[in-house]
């Protein structure tokens, strides 16, 4: 497995894995899927912002996982914390491959200048908390029954990770 910046050519993988996540788990709190389109037009995006869109691939170059990064609100006060989404192919859940996207987003928020990292979790999803407790994820909240899906009630957790010790934002 390598890890390198999506491609357009990514697009069909990276919503394969999207509309897998959409269908079958709570990791998306979404009930519509999207086509490769929707995806590179998403991966432009974020790019334009300069923020990372992450593929895990393959020896054959198969996406097995994609991770990215955006703006946690679109306030300017909030413009030194973003968001993260990390996703795993199904059959390749568990093999290290989403710890490994999520230390490489890290470094890129602190790269970027960025000083909190955010994860939104359906609060069920032990496995991806584990993760993010593992590499410095702290909790700081629940949003109890917040969301829907599956004809049941989602609590969203959230875990943060400062990524730097400054004590004042620069102007």
């Amino acid at each position: 497995m390598r890890i390198r910046e999506a491609r357009d050519e990514d697009a069909d993988g990276i919503a394969a894995i999207y509309n897998d996540a959409v269908l079958r788990t709570t990791a998306i709190w979404n009930d519509t899927v999207v086509d490769a389109d929707n995806r590179r037009a998403w991966i432009a995006a974020r790019q334009a912002q300069r923020y990372p869109v992450l593929v895990a691939v393959d020896d054959a170059d198969d996406v097995i996982g994609y991770a990215s990064f955006g703006d946690w609100r679109a306030f300017d006060g909030y413009r030194f914390t973003v968001e993260h989404s990390v996703y795993v192919r199904s059959d390749q859940r568990g093999g290290g491959i989403g710890s490994t996207l999520l230390v490489e987003l890290i470094q890129r928020a602190r790269d970027l200048g960025k000083h909190v990292l955010v994860a939104g979790i359906d609060a069920s999803n032990t496995g991806s908390i584990r993760v993010h407790e593992r590499l410095g994820f702290q909790h700081v909240g629940l949003l109890p029954r917040v969301g829907t899906k599956f004809g049941r009630w989602l609590d969203l957790a959230f875990l943060q990770l400062v990524l730097d010790d400054r004590q004042q934002p620069e102007p």
